[in-house]
């Protein structure tokens, strides 16, 4: 989305703005991110269409950012990443409209093409239409992956749509008040069929008669041609368990996920990175005494992780545990197949080779909360730890509390005094006090001239009890 915000504060020891853009979390706006976007290593230029204010902006530093951008000052800014937990959202000034073959970057002035198209016949070939194309003074354009092999009339077209929809969000920003919203990305529909429908899709299948009209209606704006692959499901049975989709969401936050011969990997999500452990588990494999047998369950492993990272929109510091592989070609070929692999994923990482000890070291862009945090939340139960405490550890709390609690009845009221005190607990806890440690309840008994008597009731949370005094009625704490 783009917003027309206002700088709300400057920050010079983190060398950036918190923007005012209407929303509940202002957004941070690093410094690099209002300068002029430096050449992208994922991009190739091919021609330049600055302007000489651009020119004249590019020799402008981190040390020029508050007097071009005092608070309070207007400026235009674009989402990278969205809100992450307390985290407001980021945001660049360097915007950029995606179209199906094209993305459009209005203030970019440089026209270049996506590197992940390595055909150098091709990539020629694209040049020369990059070079006829006809934009305004200070706009630039990139060829995305999708471009390759596409001939001149599909970019036009796109161009097009692109420079429409620009010209609509100028007109939305003269005439909104600020701070405002001025562009949205289209819906999931949208995005889907703009960036999914591609040459080697067979088909769209859709089940409801509202939504395959809406498919219909963006198919064609951008690929007449594709009409035909938009099928309407009408059978009884549900969509998504006749494709088997259902199956396939309920094992994509497991815990443990199976490999196709055998072997299993084992994801964990924490607060500072994501740990995946790969392990051999009952692997088919004739020969499994031997290396070949630990590279395969890898190989395996590879590629399955940089599914399941793309399945649950795992970011940040990745951690993967390989099984050891102590010759150095089979680590590189672990390596060269989870790279493979990761390079289909539209999200920007980074690889380091694995080490002597098997551990691999990535990082992956994020844009936003995995999919699991939406799913799930914390158990209320266990306060998201995964465990509780032991019958056996209770016990212990429970029987310090009763001498705390006896204690400070006798200091209160005398020694001559009769207490009589009733513990209410979770049954687990009572089992434990009433086999194991109920020589310990008689010895507190009979040390501290006291009378005990206890009462399970399954509402207490296994970590909760209360201690009453018969005589008062009270809680002792």
């Amino acid at each position: 989305a783009i917003f027309k915000g206002k700088i709300q504060n400057l920050e010079p020891g983190l060398k950036a703005a918190f923007v005012d853009i209407g929303q509940e979390k202002n957004a941070f706006l690093h410094y690099w991110d209002i300068l002029p976007s430096s050449t992208d290593n994922s991009i190739e230029v091919v021609k330049s269409n600055k302007s000489k204010k651009q020119l004249k902006n590019e020799k402008l530093s981190l040390k020029n950012i508050p007097d071009l951008y005092p608070v309070g000052s207007e400026i235009l800014v674009q989402i990278t990443k969205g809100q992450i937990g307390s985290k407001g959202p980021r945001v660049t000034t360097n915007i950029s409209l995606p179209g199906r073959f094209l993305v459009l970057t209005p203030h970019g002035g440089t026209l270049g093409i996506s590197r992940k198209i390595e055909d150098r016949a091709e990539r020629t070939r694209l040049k020369k239409i990059l070079r006829s194309i006809s934009l305004p003074e200070g706009m630039g354009v990139i060829i995305r992956t999708a471009g390759e092999g596409k001939k001149l009339r599909y970019f036009v077209r796109d161009l097009e749509i692109l420079k429409k929809r620009w010209q609509g969000i100028t007109d939305r920003i003269k005439q909104s008040k600020l701070p405002s919203c001025v562009y949205v990305e289209p819906n999931l529909i949208g995005r889907t069929v703009r960036d999914f429908l591609t040459e080697n899709i067979d088909r769209i299948v859709v089940d409801t008669v509202e939504t395959y009209e809406t498919v219909l209606t963006e198919v064609e704006k951008i690929s007449p041609r594709s009409r035909s692959k938009v099928f309407h499901y009408k059978d009884e049975k549900a969509i998504f368990e006749q494709y088997k989709v259902e199956e396939q969401l309920n094992q994509t936050y497991q815990r443990n996920v199976p490999l196709p011969s055998g072997g299993e990997i084992v994801i964990e999500e924490t607060e500072a990175l994501i740990s995946i452990d790969v392990n051999t588990g009952s692997h088919k494999n004739s020969n499994k005494d031997g290396k070949n047998f630990i590279l395969a369950v890898n190989l395996e492993a590879a590629a399955e992780i940089a599914r399941q990272i793309r399945l649950r929109n795992i970011g940040g510091l990745i951690i993967v545990d390989f099984i050891d592989m102590k010759a150095k070609k089979d680590r590189n070929a672990v390596l060269n197949r989870m790279r493979r692999e990761m390079a289909t994923d539209k999200a920007k990482s980074h690889i380091l080779p694995i080490s002597t000890l098997g551990i691999m070291q990535m990082t992956r862009q994020r844009h936003s909360e995995s999919h699991a945090s939406g799913i799930y939340t914390d158990c209320p139960y266990c306060n998201g730890r995964g465990s509780v405490k032991s019958a056996r550890t209770m016990s212990v709390e429970i029987q310090r509390r009763l001498i705390s609690v006896i204690r400070h009845i006798r200091a209160r009221d005398g020694h001559d005094k009769e207490i009589e005190l009733r513990v209410l607990l979770n049954p687990s806890n009572l089992d434990r006090l009433r086999h194991e440690d109920e020589d310990l309840l008689i010895e507190i008994e009979q040390s501290y001239g006291a009378k005990l008597s206890f009462r399970a009731d399954p509402i207490y949370h296994v970590e909760n009890f209360k201690i009453i005094d018969v005589e008062t009625g009270q809680e002792q704490r």
